[in-house]
């Protein structure tokens, strides 16, 4: 860990906190269309066969499992997850599990605009889309050079298509204050949530000194271009603390998972694109649940059961994640 990960020390879990754990993170694909730079090397990582991942069948039935270990929110997420053909018979399928109460997915919106109406119309209730910029030259340059104005059109789209709430994933990193007068237009004039996130360090040597940019600082900076009031949390079960301002359609929110160690609080389990099932982002402790599906739907429950009992509330405990960003699911 580096100077500014500066966390208390590690809370006792109770009962309450291990019973709380209901949210699941689906990665149905490591493939993604930008090379972020805070994500993966430039040129790329390899890829996964097609084999080596789960097929769909096989994610609604683990989700159908999940949901009977305590499960009821599940959020879809990649690499990018609609490069892979098919997502939306995906979410048509998930939307029918009895018991998952809230479906979302978390896009990087450049192929949204096609696949907007249609995801409504299948069942997923709300998107999070990453932005990381609003400056096209900079987010050519974040993103590995891809283009600015098909995820634009992908967040019109997903505003066009009903989505409630909106949320816009930004992660902070220096460069940021000097737009921050874009984003608080953004969430002016359109009914989004904006959310500043803290890069996390996860993968290759991308959390070096001059890139971490802290929530105090964008706070500090944000007071120049709007009075900030604290705000009721829009849908969703993240950690944001989030803002409004006067005239605003929309809010501003933090995730701060450096400068504010929200571990003990955390409430989700992770399902890599090859099946792995995680406790923590920063875990290296997995479960190859493909087996265990083939297995039987008693034997799943039990072994999701068992991850939950294991999960770790301290992302401390073991020494870092093993895997890329991409490869994880975010």
């Amino acid at each position: 860990m580096t100077q500014q990960d500066n966390h208390p020390e590690k809370e006792a879990c109770g009962p309450g906190v291990r019973g709380g754990v209901d949210y699941l993170r689906i990665s149905v694909t490591d493939r993604c269309n930008f090379r972020c730079r805070y994500c993966m090397p430039p040129e790329g990582v390899p890829p996964l066969r097609h084999a080596d991942i789960l097929n769909y069948e096989e994610i609604v039935s683990f989700a159908e499992a999940a949901v009977e270990a305590g499960i009821t929110h599940v959020r879809i997420t990649g690499g990018e997850p609609l490069v892979r053909r098919g997502l939306t018979g995906l979410i048509g399928a998930l939307a029918g599990v009895r018991g998952i109460e809230d479906l979302a997915m978390t896009t990087n919106g450049s192929l949204l605009a096609e696949h907007a109406g249609g995801l409504k119309a299948a069942g997923l209730a709300r998107l999070n889309i990453s932005i990381d910029s609003l400056d096209p030259d900079r987010f050519f340059r974040i993103t590995g050079g891809a283009r600015l104005e098909p995820v634009l059109a992908g967040l019109k789209a997903a505003l066009a298509a009903g989505f409630e709430p909106v949320k816009i994933n930004v992660v902070a990193m220096d460069g940021l204050e000097r737009e921050l007068d874009r984003f608080v237009a953004l969430c002016r004039d359109h009914p989004v949530h904006v959310r500043f996130i803290e890069l996390m360090p996860v993968g290759r040597g991308h959390f070096a000194a001059g890139r971490f940019v802290p929530r105090s600082r964008i706070l500090e900076a944000l007071h120049e271009h709007a009075r900030l009031m604290p705000a009721a949390s829009p849908a969703g079960a993240g950690p944001a603390r989030y803002y409004s301002f006067a005239g605003a359609a929309g809010t501003i929110g933090f995730i701060s998972p450096v400068s504010d160690h929200f571990c003990p609080r955390c409430n989700r389990l992770r399902l890599t694109a090859d099946g792995r099932l995680l406790g923590c982002l920063f875990s290296s402790d997995e479960t190859d649940i493909r087996p265990l599906i083939a297995g039987g739907r008693r034997r799943l429950v039990r072994s999701i059961t068992d991850a939950i009992s294991r999960k770790k509330y301290d992302r401390r405990a073991d020494g870092g994640a093993r895997r890329q960003m991409s490869r994880i699911g975010g």
